[in-house]
């Protein structure tokens, strides 16, 4: 047992000279370097682009979400210790809690004081809207994301490192079988080679097969892609709804002189304004129409008189487009 254990302790040391020889001389120029396929090389730029890509998106998207830097630093410790995250204000809640406290110091009966109390709800009202937006973002693609890089790529660098080690022992053993002087050394440096080349072959295909699959991980990012997009949407259009309730309240207060600016021409009020999904695609025909494209959501209002076209409005963009290619699915 005990000459066992030198024997194991020695090869592993032989091995690992082997190895820092072999890297040394290739470094050098001395040695040759056994080259992966084409093919596996693209599996793997392709795993590296992503994984770099992937850790960029993931800062940005956690600084876009939690931007005091503190914040994210406490979220990751109680994310490592398996507890709830501490449930803070945000920025929009801390305002709209005084700005009500003021209005009620003031007194809700003048209009100052009323409207302050009303643009703090509505300021609490975003703040947990805001809450909501960031904790679906959360769940439909950081988690992805960070669970893709901690589980996923983990493995395959492993396992490029473990296929890096077995390329340098067959280079390693190709050399020996090059130098070889005698007939039995040159015997046992074949068998050598051939152990040394179906270990490679192996470590070869199991990496392989994971760089393939970060191919399906690319469809599943896409899908959680579409997830942020969509609640991206519902988060900005409860914003401009309770904006707009806002808006409404603060004009209908007693005393106060605040009057919403109408952004449209007067065809085009808040009141009649509806959201849309695209049938069909759609190219307009010229610079008065809008563009469409198949089941995205857009606002739409009438048109005085014309009964073949809606107003189409996408964000700052605005154009007539064709009634019979879109479907209301809701009213403001």
């Amino acid at each position: 047992m005990d000459f066992n254990v030198k024997k194991l302790v020695k090869d592993g040391v032989r091995t690992a000279f082997n190895r820092v020889v072999q890297l040394t001389e290739e470094t050098l120029g001395t040695s040759e370097k056994t080259e992966l396929d084409a093919h596996f090389e693209h599996l793997a730029d392709r795993a590296n682009m992503t994984k770099t890509w992937t850790e960029k998106i993931l800062r940005n998207m956690e600084a876009m979400l939690t931007p005091n830097p503190g914040n994210r630093i406490e979220d990751f410790f109680y994310e490592k210790i398996d507890k709830k995250k501490p449930n803070r204000l945000s920025n929009l809640e801390y305002v709209g809690v005084d700005m009500i406290e003021a209005g009620n110091e003031f007194g809700p009966g003048i209009a100052y004081g009323a409207a302050l109390i009303k643009v703090g709800q509505c300021q609490q009202k975003l703040g947990q809207i805001e809450r909501d937006f960031i904790g679906t973002a959360a769940n439909c693609y950081i988690q992805p994301l960070r669970k893709f890089l901690d589980g996923e790529m983990k493995t395959i660098s492993k396992e490029m490192a473990i296929l890096e080690t077995k390329r340098l022992d067959l280079d390693a053993c190709k050399n020996r079988v090059r130098k070889a002087r005698s007939m039995l050394g040159q015997q046992s440096a074949e068998r050598e080679l051939r152990i040394a080349q179906s270990e490679f072959d192996r470590q070869s295909e199991i990496t392989k097969l994971l760089l393939e699959g970060v191919s399906s991980s690319q469809a599943g990012h896409l899908r959680c892609l579409h997830e942020f997009a969509e609640a991206q949407a519902r988060h900005y259009a409860q914003c401009h709804a309770t904006m707009q309730e806002l808006q409404r309240e603060l004009a209908g207060l007693t005393g106060s002189s605040y009057h919403p600016v109408d952004h449209q021409t007067t065809e085009q009020v808040d009141s009649e304004v509806d959201r849309a999904r695209v049938l069909y695609d759609y190219e307009a025909r010229d610079t008065s129409e809008l563009n469409l494209a198949r089941d995205e959501v857009i606002s739409v209002c009438e048109i005085p008189d014309d009964e073949d076209y809606l107003m189409g409005f996408r964000g700052i963009e605005k154009g007539k487009v064709p009634r019979v290619f879109i479907e209301r699915i809701s009213s403001n």
